[in-house]
């Protein structure tokens, strides 16, 4: 970044994320993760819920960094209405797999900035994603793998489970964790600069 510009803050634990990103040449200044309750309001729908996620972590984090850029995403993974868990244990890995199993379901990643001036930038990315029939041995041989732990839906796409995907719509780093394009038009959008 050049001398004088605001640095630029993840609000977000994620690795994948911060991979991301470097990815495309962004290495923030900072990472700080939010923590907030991440669990679904009653009867809300997965859209309101990975908006509403991307906009409380950047506005907790904001107020932590005034002056600075700061970016906040969540990734959400839904079928039909049903939100379903980042996998915490392999009894709800395998609950998210059989329900996915031969099924088309919806990536939705909230991508949030919050720029130096308080300005905010939001972007909803809904990547179409549709997993081949599983047998019982190869939701088996995943959970043995350990790569679903911490995942929304159960899986990783950007490891093993992309053997799964028959037909992916849309943007696949969206359902590694964070859609890049849009990410970086929010940002540019807002004024930021690259380094």
């Amino acid at each position: 970044m050049t001398a004088g510009s605001p640095a630029l803050v993840l609000a977000s634990a994620s690795p994948r994320r911060l991979e991301l990103l470097r990815q495309i040449g962004i290495v923030p200044a900072a990472v700080d993760p939010a923590d907030l309750d991440e669990r679904p309001r009653p009867r809300e729908l997965p859209v309101l819920h990975a908006r509403r996620l991307a906009r409380e972590k950047a506005e907790i984090v904001a107020a932590r960094h005034p002056g600075a850029y700061v970016l906040a995403a969540d990734t959400v993974v839904a079928c039909g209405r049903r939100i379903l868990p980042k996998a915490g244990n392999e009894g709800q890995a395998r609950a998210c797999l059989k329900l996915l199993s031969g099924r088309r379901h919806l990536v939705l990643g909230g991508v949030c900035v919050v720029a130096p001036d308080g300005r905010r930038g939001e972007r909803l990315v809904r990547t179409a994603v549709a997993m081949k029939r599983f047998t019982s041995a190869e939701i088996e041989a995943y959970l043995a793998s350990g790569e679903w732990l911490g995942k929304a839906g159960g899986y990783a796409v950007q490891g093993r489970a992309a053997a799964f995907v028959r037909f992916l719509s849309g943007s696949y780093s969206n359902v590694v964790g964070l859609a890049l394009f849009e990410t970086l038009s929010v940002l540019v959008g807002l004024g930021w600069k690259s380094p």
